[in-house]
């Protein structure tokens, strides 16, 4: 699977445990880290790749997926199906509406990559005859499966 790369903006450990606590969930060692990692994320990140990256710190494969239902339950975190069969999730303060932008998904190897700076114009006529469009997904080979 591809590293995802991180941003520059990253919620501190004690930032997470106030979101937590804001919206009215135990704040747990496991929830903190998963917030953090997901907010570090510059992608959605598949349940897998989270717990690739946190079980060496002592937090197994069911406790992160408690966590990352818990997070989306609370708001706090969202659920990206990008039509592969995989679930990702991001940090709902990056991905508040993901109609706002589409995800780039590599047929290879499963890489999600959030494209906030392309725009797919819908007409209001082709908004008619397809309904509501809640989410773009552009499909291909990442620059690393080329």
């Amino acid at each position: 699977m591809a590293k995802r790369a991180r941003t520059n903006v990253e919620v501190t450990p004690g930032e997470a445990r106030s979101l937590l606590q804001q919206a009215g969930l135990r704040r747990t060692a496991s929830r903190v880290a998963v917030l953090c990692r997901l907010a570090a994320a510059s992608a959605p990140l598949s349940h897998a790749e989270i717990v690739a990256e946190l079980e060496s710190s002592g937090f197994g494969a069911p406790t992160i997926f408690r966590c990352l239902c818990d997070l989306t339950e609370a708001g706090l975190a969202k659920r990206i199906d990008l039509g592969d069969h995989v679930w990702r999730f991001g940090f709902h303060a990056r991905h508040p509406d993901d109609a706002d932008h589409p995800h780039f998904l590599c047929v290879d190897c499963g890489a999600a990559t959030c494209l906030p700076d392309i725009e797919v114009p819908i007409t209001a006529s082709q908004r008619r005859q397809v309904g509501d469009v809640t989410e773009i997904v552009l499909k291909g080979h990442c620059p690393n499966c080329r």
